[in-house]
């Protein structure tokens, strides 16, 4: 149960270590594809100092099927519960919950300490809209749900939300109802994990592994060989203190001047503009799509704030945060 791991894992870990025994728990995250077990045992040697995953089968069949038909949120939604991808509540797939536990787990055992998915910032697609699709393909990206945690200096930084992905980017090609995991290590590099992210046998798969896994060494007399634990204290960073590219696309009044005042007030809180494209107005109002360079969050949270206070503004129509550095 991934919600009990996410939660409790640390403590789980320690009663198993304390009478001997084994905890395993491969299902927990990404269904029928192998990542528990090779974290802890094939990279164990391994810094590993990135974390890029799909973790929900039900979000990117949506996204995919946005993508490739044009169709808007609620209809793919209703397909998706027709197919019995998405529960008749949704709620933890379409927020964002459901792969905020996943990566709760997975950051926890890089990170060698208990994170709490409370403190991870979520953010689920229901704001994506096709025009949002449309656009990023403009620029050359995919949108996915991303779960995404990164070990730096200053403490563990993890997010769960949509994200722009460069097409040739491995994860961008990760369709339907696939999952994936993204690892980058300071030895092995780049290495990617993807299958079935749920369903009956992948799943069973999973547990059935791990229970011979368990009567191995049940046989061998080597229970509670649990190589993984809490022996750090890493802050969790702020979503505010860490640095992100955006994409922002928003409503504007068609006149002289408009853009540049737009790009003053970014530039003023240190937001620099990597892309621009003005759309032709409609009815005196023109749409302005921006990619903007790395930037700390909370400087595109100011300037943000600043430009929804400007009267040339008419709408914010979609705030997406856009791969790389």
């Amino acid at each position: 149960n991934r919600n009990l791991v996410a939660a409790k894992g640390a403590e789980l870990i320690k009663i198993a270590r304390d009478h001997g025994v084994n905890f395993q728990f491969e299902a927990s995250v990404g269904g029928g594809i192998p990542i528990i077990r090779p974290l802890n045992k094939c990279l164990t040697a391994d810094e590993i100092e990135e974390i890029t995953g799909i973790l929900n089968g039900t979000t990117n069949y949506m996204l995919t099927k946005m993508a490739d038909e044009g169709a808007d949120f609620d209809e793919v939604l209703k397909d998706a519960q027709d197919k019995g991808y998405a529960e008749k509540d949704p709620t933890a797939d379409i927020e964002g919950h459901d792969p905020c536990r996943k990566i709760a787990i997975l950051t926890s055992l890089i990170a060698g300490q208990q994170v709490d998915f409370e403190d991870i910032h979520c953010e689920g697609i229901t704001k994506i809209t096709s025009d949002d699709i449309r656009y990023a393909k403009e620029f050359g990206y995919v949108i996915k749900l991303i779960g995404m945690t990164r070990l730096t200096e200053g403490g563990v930084e993890v997010k769960v939300h949509p994200m722009l992905l460069p097409e040739q980017h491995p994860l961008s090609t990760v369709r339907d109802s696939f999952n994936a995991v993204f690892i980058h290590g300071e030895a092995c590099d780049d290495a990617m994990f993807m299958g079935r992210g749920a369903g009956q046998l992948p799943t069973a798969s999973a547990v059935m592994g791990d229970v011979i896994d368990v009567m191995r060494n049940i046989l061998h007399h080597s229970c509670g060989k649990i190589g993984y634990g809490c022996y750090r204290n890493l802050p969790v960073k702020s979503a505010e203190d860490t640095v992100s590219r955006f994409f922002l696309r928003i409503q504007v009044t068609d006149k002289p001047g408009a853009l540049a005042n737009i790009a003053g007030i970014l530039g003023n809180n240190d937001v620099s503009i990597a892309q621009v494209v003005q759309k032709r107005s409609h009815d005196g109002v023109a749409e302005l799509v921006i990619i903007t360079d790395p930037v700390r969050e909370k400087h595109f949270n100011d300037a943000l704030s600043i430009l929804k206070g400007m009267s040339v503004l008419k709408e914010v129509s979609g705030v997406i945060r856009v791969y790389g550095n």
